[in-house]
């Protein structure tokens, strides 16, 4: 990122990221292909800019700049101050989905989230329930998750969908079965955005007794 001229009240980051609409071309190694910023990305569903929303890079400014402690150590003020950011974080997360705090466990993304999620709750139960429920058109970590799970002697039943990208509820509960340990189903597609009747399928498995995750990863921030 090139910045030139007089930043003057600005902070630098800002200045940097504003520098980005000014460079035709971007290359992040020698011989990597280059990215036009005129060009547009459409699957913001996988990443955004930081600075789309002004607010974003506000808030997360201190932590890129001078508040850099470990949360986890909690021997020095660093990591006091760092450790409080984070619980304010978990506490705003868990008022936005309606849980507990302590409900919040923070991963390195989605992928880990994913995995922690089927393969815990599939070793959970064990030999004692080995069927899992989900989607032919299910986020790829679930796939190659129950795709292990298969390989470990696991029976996974892929839901077909229909033309606009839903489930039949009808079959989902004709396929639960009484060894049925998961039912794992996006509440947002990543690739059609097509939104699954989530309420419906929840109260379904609560109804069963049966464990039901969702990934929420498409949905908070943009669905009310």
């Amino acid at each position: 990122v090139v910045m030139t001229g007089d930043m003057g009240d600005q902070h630098p980051f800002r200045v940097g990221y504003q520098a980005l609409d000014q460079v035709e071309n971007i290359k992040s190694n020698e011989g990597a292909p280059s990215v036009s910023t005129k060009s547009l990305l459409p699957d913001l569903f996988q990443v955004t800019f930081i600075f789309q929303d002004p607010r974003v890079l506000d808030a997360m400014l201190p932590f890129l700049t001078h508040n850099y402690g470990n949360p986890h150590s909690r021997t020095h003020a660093y990591g006091w101050e760092s450790e409080h950011a984070m619980e304010i974080a978990r506490s705003q997360v868990a008022d936005l989905i309606g849980c507990d705090p302590s409900e919040i466990i923070f991963t390195s993304g989605a992928t880990e989230s994913n995995n922690l999620a089927v393969k815990g709750v599939a070793h959970f139960y064990g030999s004692k329930k080995k069927h899992i429920i989900t989607t032919q058109t299910e986020h790829k970590c679930i796939l190659a998750s129950c795709r292990q799970l298969e390989g470990e002697g696991y029976k996974v039943t892929y839901l077909p969908v229909n033309d606009k990208g839903l489930i039949s509820l009808d079959l989902l509960e004709k396929t639960i079965q009484r060894d049925t340990s998961l039912v794992t189903i996006m509440a947002v597609n990543n690739e059609i955005g097509v939104t699954q009747p989530i309420k419906e399928i929840g109260e379904l498995c609560k109804s069963r007794k049966y464990s039901f995750t969702q990934m929420q990863l498409r949905l908070l921030g943009k669905y009310q």
